[in-house]
């Protein structure tokens, strides 16, 4: 349906983005913000009034003339699709320009979820999101994609993930093949920038210019953004946090490749289910014993279950785990000095861990006295990732 870049006009573009920003804006507010002459701000309204991409949205409060015209972005301009690949998971989504969630369907990441398995079962379950909320697929501007590394975003191929379940996740070049089959444009990249561009495009109210985004879930993945953009570096590196060292010696690598003492043995649902397993075999948690018959059948879900019941071995567990997070986020914060940091992923749920975290990484900021970051729950939870995705096709339209 769309090209990238649907805003050739540079200063047409800040527009939209700032209109974006506000929600709700005036033409006086763009007229100041933007700096231009009213002919050339007048000029691009009505470009993006006739292309659609904006609304006018009623009247704004009178200050002694007329009423002025308010302005916002079109949700309905086109629609998205996004697509989440873990390792526990594959999840879509169908959203408005808004990134407002229209609707969902989830895929378990088990032996069956090949590639090529995935690939056709999307098609047929976005063609049945579309149906269900009247839409074809014409009015569909592109599919997001955010994948567990590494990558190879600008080719668009999934290189060679660890810890799936099922085969023939290696150099799969997903771009090209899902662009020729559902014929929208495709982008890929890691499943944190996705989840940090998720957060950046729904929170119309986010002013902060330096974010750094955490999940903590199976593995520690980070993305970092500066002025609206993110930052990348020579190599898709999104699980590389979790390497690195918080504890020399410290305990033996979970990765082939990987670094004793990294950060991620210590934080992580992978890690926490293994101390739990060896809890369960010494008999040390009878709340663990009750919730599964064999160790190898606990599961996280059973572990928040046994935290909830105030299981005194679980309690223990987590707060060490929320320890350990918030000495490896204050190493990062004492190196990128971000404005703020959103925390998602399924640990971050935990009770007492999210507060445990961010008190430790505060503890250990350096000049915390004169440097005050703001720590934020993801907004989007479980859907970032694939909300994201979505927001990752927005961003390459309008960006």
């Amino acid at each position: 349906m769309l090209l990238q870049h649907i805003i050739a006009n540079p200063k047409a573009r800040d527009i939209y983005h700032t209109v974006s920003r506000h929600g709700t804006v005036s033409k006086q507010t763009l007229l100041e913000e933007s700096g231009l002459t009213i002919s050339t701000l007048t000029r691009i309204l009505e470009e993006l009034l006739a292309q659609e991409l904006l609304v006018e949205a009623g009247f704004g409060e009178s200050t002694g003339g007329r009423r002025p015209t308010l302005y916002e972005t079109n949700p309905a301009y086109a629609y998205l699709l996004g697509l989440e690949i873990s390792r526990t998971r594959a999840k879509l989504v169908l959203t408005d320009f808004h990134l407002q969630l229209l609707g969902e369907y989830t895929w378990s990441m088990d032996a069956a979820l090949t590639p090529e398995y995935l690939m056709a079962s999307l098609e047929e379950q976005a063609l049945r999101l579309l149906e269900a909320a009247s839409l074809s697929f014409s009015r569909v501007a592109g599919l997001g994609i955010g994948a567990v590394g590494p990558l190879d975003r600008a080719a668009g191929v999934i290189l060679n993930p660890a810890r799936f379940p099922a085969p023939g996740w290696s150099q799969v070049h997903i771009k090209e093949q899902l662009e020729q089959r559902l014929q929208v444009p495709v982008y890929l990249d890691n499943g944190a920038n996705t989840a940090l561009l998720g957060e950046y495009w729904a929170s119309r109210s986010r002013m902060q210019h330096h974010l750094l985004y955490l999940h903590a879930g199976i593995g520690l993945r980070s993305a970092i953004m500066n002025d609206g953009r993110l930052l990348y570096g020579m190599t898709d590196t999104e699980g590389a946090v979790g390497q690195m060292i918080i504890d020399r010696p410290g305990v033996p690598p979970q990765i082939p490749g990987g670094n004793a003492g990294a950060w991620e043995s210590y934080v992580s649902v992978q890690t926490l289910e293994g101390q739990a397993r060896e809890a369960w075999r010494l008999g040390s948690s009878q709340s663990l014993r009750a919730l599964a018959e064999q160790a190898e059948a606990l599961e996280f879900v059973h572990l928040l279950e046994a935290l909830r019941e105030r299981d005194p071995v679980m309690v223990r567990l987590f707060d060490e785990m929320a320890v350990a997070c918030g000495i490896g986020l204050a190493n990062l914060i004492n190196i990128l000095h971000p404005e703020e940091v959103i925390l998602g992923g399924p640990l971050f749920l935990a009770a007492n861990f999210y507060e445990t975290a961010t008190r430790i990484a505060l503890e250990r900021t350096y000049y915390r006295g004169q440097y005050n970051v703001r720590f934020t729950r993801s907004s989007l939870g479980e859907r970032a990732v694939a909300t994201g995705a979505c927001a990752l096709v927005l961003h390459q339209l309008t960006s």
